[in-house]
């Protein structure tokens, strides 16, 4: 860690708290009433340090698997760090998500539902959830359909699981208003008073429609770097060639 990339994160952080603050003052809100969690996937422990140095302390992580490997040392280093989980959950990893993360918003069907409360009852605790909305109703995302979001916010408050309240990732390369809308719209027919929505490039829009906690990575940590991608066998039988 260099003394250019404290500066950095720490310029970076402050930009975003700005520009977060004035969105929020169009609300009737401050900087303050929403919460920020800096996305920190696929990032090593070298690349959050700075942020944690500069007063950041609510992370997200998309899989529990990679989180273990990196925020029990962090969380030694820095304390008061809340960790949320922002990505899809397996079943069978709900006992690994009770034990690591203070908040989970990707609550998204019966059975989650029935792994998570047997992991809860198992650990003698409980973890706030928000439940996951398929907003877009896409086959290709997590997230409990719309008319199915009733029934499931029944079920977990009857399993005593804290629901915080909806999340939801909308369609990419459309305009999320009429998304984030009508996810508050959801919201407020079910009295949860939390909006998991918006991020890095349309946080600004979410806040003025009533987001409370926003999802940032790339405005925080830059460009994630591209997957490398195999290299066909073809390829690689020219690459040693030319090699040579």
């Amino acid at each position: 860690m260099t003394t250019d990339s404290l500066i950095e994160a720490a310029a970076r952080l402050a930009d975003l708290r700005e520009q977060i603050g004035r969105a929020a003052r169009l609300t009737n809100r401050g900087a303050d009433d929403i919460n920020l969690i800096a996305v920190s996937k696929t990032h090593d422990a070298d690349a959050i340090s700075p942020l944690l140095h500069a007063g950041q302390r609510v992370f997200g992580e998309n899989r529990v698997q990679e989180a273990e490997g990196k925020w029990p040392a962090l969380r030694e280093e820095f304390s008061g760090v809340e960790l949320h989980l922002v990505g899809q959950l397996q079943s069978n990893k709900a006992a690994d998500a009770v034990g690591l993360f203070d908040v989970i918003h990707s609550l998204d069907r019966p059975s989650l539902l029935t792994a998570l409360a047997k992991a809860m009852d198992a650990a003698g605790k409980r973890i706030p959830c928000f439940i996951q909305v398929n907003i877009g109703a896409e086959d290709q995302k997590g997230g409990c359909a719309i008319a199915d979001t009733p029934a499931l916010i029944a079920a977990a408050r009857a399993a005593d699981i804290p629901l915080l309240g909806l999340m939801c990732v909308p369609p990419a390369d459309v305009e999320a208003a009429p998304f984030f809308a009508l996810l508050a719209k959801m919201a407020r027919e079910e009295g949860l008073p939390r909006l998991s929505m918006g991020m890095s490039g349309d946080y600004e829009t979410a806040i003025m429609l009533g987001a409370t906690d926003i999802r940032v990575g790339t405005a925080l940590f830059g460009e994630r770097p591209s997957p490398a991608r195999p290299v066909p066998a073809s390829g690689r039988g020219m690459l040693r060639n030319s090699s040579n």
